[in-house]
């Protein structure tokens, strides 16, 4: 990629996540993410087609990386479903202040949707339904648990889901 090119994506994007700390996406402007980045509108619109288009590169990008940073991902998933939750909170703890960022206000259900999507794979129902319960449960627990420190909070849903398990 040409540096040039390089360097304005970098600056969209610091700009945009300065923003999106603190105020709602749909709140956010091209006119002042522009200013912030100190390019043209044109510049922004060579990039990308609208603020929420930028929102959900970022997104995506935030959820590839947490889905990838899950070791033996296939393996653990059905198999070790407690095995499987523990490395899902940590990929995903690992990324907590992007995540609370991008997936604040009006958005933060997106967040547990598009890891979802991003990891099913099964065609058994039984196993979908137990990894939308560990994913969605597990993201929600976090959010309504934000005082409880990581490794009790990693083992309590590790406890939970191996529960759940002889039922699958």
């Amino acid at each position: 990629m040409d540096l040039r090119i390089e360097k304005t994506e970098r600056a969209i994007r610091n700009a945009f996540m300065e923003l999106r700390a603190r105020m709602p996406l749909e709140k956010i402007r091209v006119r002042e993410l522009c200013a912030a980045a100190c390019i043209n509108k044109s510049t922004f619109y060579a990039h990308y087609t609208d603020i929420y288009a930028l929102s959900e590169t970022l997104e995506k990008e935030t959820v590839a990386s947490i889905v990838s940073s899950i070791p033996d991902l296939k393996g653990h998933s059905a198999e070790n479903p407690d095995v499987f939750t523990r490395a899902l909170c940590l990929a995903f703890l690992s990324n907590i202040s992007l995540i609370k960022i991008l997936f604040s206000g009006k958005e933060q259900s997106r967040f547990g949707v598009q890891l979802e999507g991003e990891l099913k794979y099964e065609r058994d129902p039984e196993k979908d339904i137990l990894l939308s319960y560990c994913i969605q449960g597990t993201y929600h627990a976090y959010l309504n648990n934000l005082s409880v420190d990581t490794e009790s909070f990693v083992r309590v849903v590790e406890q939970i889901v191996r529960c759940l398990k002889p039922m699958f």
